[in-house]
């Protein structure tokens, strides 16, 4: 399956867990890429994780893979992304994939601005800024794909009493940076209809630890409440290759794959043993 042969993809966020996962999963189908982080070296990070590693592990699929470090809190760091990716593919964007995403969690009542800040400008600002700089060589090619990772915690909890998912109001910061995220997704997506640039989020049906959501929530989430990986890239990669008429849309991993009867492939794009459409 080599459904991205000769597009050129940029995923942020991609040292590690879903966004590594995306990011293999596109050149494993013939995607060149470009990979965004913070942290390039091994071992610099206390997750774990970094654009060398997962750029090794892309090199086996003989596309081309570039890595570049940016801070995208910071407004000058991103404006940089677009035009240097373009640079490294030898083209413009085809595929944007905004994964990258702050996650401060702690109580509302004493959640300081500066924290409210830096969220807001990773998974609101960020998004917005990369999907306006590719947006001019995806008009001039006619076709363009942006995928936004949204989130479960912006489902507002039933009550009172409210049944609240632990960490519980501590996630009110990073869930409504989230539907701020899904919203400008909609809006997006409605205005560029019919310009054959599709606009989308996904957002998992169910946790998935990767190595953040297991530091933040690992020890207090019951197996029934968790997908794999797996699952949450083939949902995710399903956007970056819908039709055009699939634009505008919040969508759930699992639910799309069971309404568009997808399979669940491994990273390197192979069926995973007992995986059915």
């Amino acid at each position: 399956m080599r459904r991205f042969e000769g597009r050129r993809a940029l995923v942020t966020g991609a040292s590690r867990g879903i966004g590594a996962g995306i990011a293999e999963r596109l050149a494993a189908e013939g995607a060149d890429v470009v990979l965004v982080a913070r942290t390039l070296e091994p071992d610099s990070h206390p997750l774990g994780g970094s654009l060398r590693e997962t750029a090794q592990r892309l090199a086996r699929y003989g596309t081309r893979v570039e890595t570049l470090t940016a801070d995208l809190s910071d407004e000058e760091s991103r404006s940089r992304i677009v035009p240097r990716a373009v640079e490294l593919l030898g083209g413009p964007v085809d595929v944007l994939v905004n994964n990258a995403a702050a996650a401060i969690y702690q109580p509302l009542a004493d959640y300081p601005l500066r924290r409210r800040r830096l969220v807001f400008e990773v998974n609101v600002h960020a998004p917005l800024d990369l999907a306006q700089a590719v947006l001019p060589g995806m008009r001039e090619a006619g076709a363009g794909w942006i995928v936004n990772l949204s989130s479960a915690t912006t489902r507002h909890a039933p009550g009172p009493p409210f049944e609240l998912v632990e960490p519980g109001t501590a996630m009110a910061v990073y869930g409504a940076s989230k539907a701020a995220l899904d919203r400008i997704t909609h809006g997006l997506g409605a205005e560029l209809h019919g310009t054959g640039i599709r606009v989308n989020t996904v957002q998992p049906a169910a946790a998935v630890l990767s190595e953040g959501a297991a530091r933040l929530v690992g020890d207090t989430i019951r197996p029934d409440q968790v997908e794999s990986l797996e699952e949450m890239v083939e949902g995710a990669v399903a956007l970056c290759a819908c039709p055009e008429d699939v634009t505008g849309q919040v969508t759930v991993s699992l639910e799309l794959i069971r309404d568009w009867g997808l399979t669940v492939h491994g990273l390197d794009a192979r069926p995973l043993a007992g995986a059915g459409a």
